[in-house]
């Protein structure tokens, strides 16, 4: 596994896409997770614009994304996972920003109540203004979880994702005290979401790593890379981890 200690699993076709797993294929994972010493660093179900919208001012669309969401959990809990990402969406011409809003905190609160009495983590992941119009920014998310006041919420903190709102990385982690949160490391140009190898684009991940260290942060660095590496993927997850590793060691 080029040298990691843990692995995000999708919940997406190919890879672990609700109810897709039979039993004894997710035992079948769990042991080989358990013979490479890999854990599971978080479960993302796939989302941003499909197959799902949980802010959508249709209680039938609503519906189904919360329970495509509430099947990716019970994956996750099988697969021995207790982190599950949950992406914000994005409104329809015309709906505006409180309905959406409203639908996004009641689907949060509906998902809260099926996954809490399992001590599961549920991490908002910020978007940027091409994939949402309502949680964009770190401080968006928390702002979020504030009103809410819900525990078991947290932060999926993605470093594209703030590089292209322009975004200082250090007062995020700033921001995130106190809560739990989960890293996704990738670099980009900041004009678009591009989620390059680590230095192959523009953003400094030095202060913001020793910011991490001074904030005692003891998660996974997860580095999420983009579609243009599906094809050869073993290369990129091996340069990317060379980065981050010469990274840390500088910091």
């Amino acid at each position: 596994m080029c040298g990691y200690k843990g692995i995000e699993i999708w919940g997406g076709r190919p890879h672990a896409y609700r109810n897709d797993l039979a039993d004894d294929e997710i035992s079948d994972l769990r042991a080989l997770l358990e013979k490479l010493s890999l854990e599971i660093s978080a479960f993302i179900p796939a989302q941003f614009r499909y197959p799902t919208s949980l802010c959508s001012p249709s209680s039938r669309i609503r519906e189904d994304s919360i329970s495509y969401i509430k099947d990716s959990i019970s994956t996750s809990l099988k697969l021995g996972c207790h982190k599950v990402s949950i992406c914000p969406g994005h409104t329809l011409y015309g709906q505006g920003y409180e309905n959406g809003m409203e639908q996004l905190s009641e689907s949060i609160r509906e998902l809260h109540r099926f996954a809490h009495d399992d001590g599961v983590i549920l991490l908002i992941e910020p978007a940027h203004r091409y994939e949402s119009d309502l949680i964009l920014t770190v401080k968006d998310g928390v702002d979020l979880i504030s009103k809410l006041g819900l525990d078991n919420l947290g932060i999926a903190m993605d470093t594209g994702h703030c590089n292209v709102n322009n975004e200082s990385l250090v007062e995020c982690v700033s921001l995130l005290k106190g809560l739990p949160y989960h890293i996704h490391i990738d670099d980009n140009l900041g004009t678009s979401d591009d989620h390059k190898i680590p230095g192959e684009g523009k953003i400094d991940f030095l202060p913001f790593l020793r910011e991490l260290k001074r904030s005692d942060y003891n998660g996974f660095l997860t580095v999420e890379l983009g579609w243009n590496y599906t094809q050869e993927p073993d290369p990129a997850a091996k340069k990317s981890r060379q980065k981050i590793e010469s990274l840390l060691q500088a910091v």
